[in-house]
């Protein structure tokens, strides 16, 4: 009877532990501590945008990164001044430490300045990328 006791517990605490993951996945945070992080055209490897620029931290083998690239490089089109900017996270492994990059892709909204406004770890959902712009902006 202790297994069965044992068996559903584990059960309980994985499905919360995916609906909690179901739930912030892709979502556009604000956190604070990258509040006074600023992000520079020579880290980036490319000018940043006039208006906001999009950093998205991908890997080869990630496949979420693909879509996300898609739905990026869509809302860079749409907004006239915002940039999207690729890293392959395996080259910028310093930079990756420093953001606390732990998984890909890995999204940043900057201003115009390279202030880090928002972060999605996931991938992200297109309204999210263009409300998320709007503070940037």
């Amino acid at each position: 009877m202790t297994g069965l006791w044992v068996c559903v517990a584990v059960l309980a605490l994985a499905s919360a532990f995916g609906l909690l993951r179901a739930r912030r996945d892709g979502r556009l945070r604000v956190r604070t501590k990258d509040d006074a992080v600023r992000l520079s055209a020579s880290e980036l490897g490319t000018e940043l945008g006039e208006r906001a620029t999009l950093v998205q931290f991908s890997t080869a083998f990630c496949q979420p990164c693909r879509a996300t690239r898609r739905v990026l490089d869509e809302v860079a089109g749409m907004v006239a001044g915002v940039t999207h900017v690729e890293i392959d996270a395996e080259e910028k492994l310093d930079l990756v430490r420093r953001l606390e990059i732990l998984r890909t892709p890995t999204v940043l909204v900057l201003d115009a300045t390279g202030r880090v406004v928002r972060r999605a770890a996931g991938q992200p959902r297109r309204a999210d990328v263009i409300a998320a712009l709007g503070e940037a902006v």
